[in-house]
């Protein structure tokens, strides 16, 4: 697959383990370092680290970081399609929009969802948890009542709100990319997704998609330069960097954008 996309990086700041305070000081920082994109995730717990350890809800949060940014795009990575209504999601992420836009009237908002797959989540906030077909197929019904609500809504986005859905379940998971994504992100090293992109090709064939529209997104926390250097050749363009509190070291993010710089130019 060959793209003419820049290559951008997006920190995923996981919102566990620390203040609110020192996320807000990360978030400030990433964006003065240049990061492309900031992410935090949905979950009501930590996944790492000490299981009943500070965390902070990822919308409330993501409606503060369009306040105070000026420049970076962001999200969750990924909001769990089972916690909120599809209609209340579109209005949020509208609203969310629209505050990240001020001085320029285009927002920097990116609509992130997966189907959910945290138990804990589930059973303390009493949604059904289900199983991993019930979960998908409510993301699938969720998308279309999402997109609609776009259109209703007075004032509508500023935008085309971009969708990244994440996972890499191939017989489902990958349909519901190839026929509403606009991202797609997975944690797939580049043997991997070459085949997945390869299904991918065969769901936008089945769908009447030209999936080579879609941005390829990967994570970096297990590789080096030579896995993310393959997996660009493979056409992918973006590419997320997890940091988790109390501290948010930014060494392994520097060294990211000195890559992504020089991929660039």
């Amino acid at each position: 697959m060959t793209h003419n996309r820049p290559i951008r990086i997006g920190v995923q700041v996981a919102p566990q383990h620390a203040t609110y305070e020192k996320i807000r000081d990360t978030v400030a920082e990433l964006e003065q370092l240049g990061v492309d994109i900031v992410f935090n995730w949905d979950h009501f717990y930590p996944l790492t680290g000490e299981k009943d350890g500070a965390h902070f809800e990822s919308w409330t949060m993501l409606a503060a970081i369009a306040e105070q940014t000026t420049r970076v795009q962001f999200g969750a990575l990924v909001n769990c399609n089972s916690y909120r209504n599809a209609n209340l999601q579109a209005d949020m992420a509208r609203t969310i929009d629209h505050i990240s836009a001020k001085g320029t009237g285009v927002g920097r908002f990116i609509f992130g969802t997966g189907a959910g797959w945290f138990e804990r989540d589930y059973e303390e906030y009493g949604y059904e948890f289900g199983t991993p077909g019930t979960r998908i197929k409510a993301l699938a019904d969720a998308l279309p009542t999402i997109k609609k609500r776009w259109t209703k809504l007075n004032p509508p986005p500023t935008r085309d709100l971009p969708i990244l859905i994440g996972g890499g379940g191939e017989k489902k998971t990958l349909r519901i990319v190839a026929e509403h994504a606009d991202i797609w992100h997975s944690f797939s090293d580049p043997e991997t997704l070459e085949r997945k992109l390869g299904i991918l090709a065969e769901h936008g064939e089945a769908v009447g998609r030209d999936t080579s529209e879609i941005e390829i997104s990967c994570e970096l926390r297990r590789f080096g330069v030579k896995e993310a250097d393959e997996l660009v050749a493979l056409g992918a363009s973006m590419f997320t960097v997890g940091l988790s509190g109390p501290d948010y070291d930014l060494a392994s993010t520097r060294d990211w954008l000195r890559w992504r710089d020089a991929q660039n130019r």
